[in-house]
């Protein structure tokens, strides 16, 4: 029984019908792939875990990636003919996007020019640097417009890990998390970030996880990251949450 709850399990193993909500697949629009032909490449490598269904989030953030409603669709196009020239009828790919919570933030949201995930929710992220100063207004701005917040990897914001009260003063305004993959492996984000991720994960504040896949080097390890069993008993139901919420 001992050696039961030690044994080390691949995550991806367990990915299969993940609809994964975060991730920079759309071509030439952010960080992400710069061509079609490498969106290509990292939808395939996904169908390899068993993933085919995305919700693609391409960064809006002032004076850096200045995207629009537009702009993302128009990059959603261009990859939507490429997976119907390829016949990929089984790969469906939708789009939102991920909203830095930054000085023009609120003005997109006022003028409708945020992208949303499924009409429902915004996916948001701060600064690795240092939290948003309007923060808490945005959010209040956000669910003002009916919206639901989603704070993208809250694990990976530093400056809370040895604030651990935020985490629960964010739930309890309606703040969603979700959490990525790579997270919880050490080797990736470091060790501060992996032992934030699993302490999210055991405390029940986990509400979502996805890949946040820039390129085919993230994607690829993910193939790599092992969890212990008891881990995995606590990330399976939210991959169960993440299929069920946006499929």
């Amino acid at each position: 029984m001992f050696s039961f709850f030690l044994r080390k399990n691949f995550l991806a193993d367990y990915l299969h019908g993940l609809v994964d909500i975060h991730n920079h697949i759309l071509p030439g629009i952010d960080d992400g792939a710069k061509t079609v032909e490498e969106s290509i490449g990292l939808i395939n490598g996904f169908r390899n875990l068993g993933i085919t269904n995305f919700i693609c989030t391409p960064h809006i953030m002032h004076n850096y990636y200045q995207n629009t409603p537009e702009t993302i669709k128009s990059s959603y196009l261009k990859l939507q003919v490429e997976l119907k020239r390829r016949n990929l009828d089984n790969v469906h790919v939708d789009f939102a996007a991920e909203h830095m919570i930054d000085e023009n933030f609120e003005t997109i949201l006022e003028d409708k020019n945020v992208v949303p995930i499924q009409s429902r929710y915004l996916l948001v992220e701060m600064s690795y640097l240092q939290p948003s100063i309007n923060f808490d207004a945005a959010i209040t701005k956000v669910f003002s417009h009916n919206y639901f917040p989603i704070l993208a990897h809250p694990e990976r914001y530093a400056y809370f890990h040895q604030r651990k009260q935020v985490y629960s003063s964010l739930k309890a305004q309606g703040v969603l998390f979700q959490v990525n993959l790579l997270s919880f492996a050490s080797e990736v984000y470091g060790k501060e970030v992996q032992k934030c991720a699993q302490n999210l994960l055991g405390n029940g504040l986990v509400d979502f996880i996805a890949s946040d896949v820039h390129n085919i080097r993230q994607l690829s390890l993910i193939k790599d990251v092992k969890i212990s069993n008891s881990m995995l008993q606590r990330i399976l139901p939210i991959i169960e949450k993440t299929i069920h919420t946006f499929y």
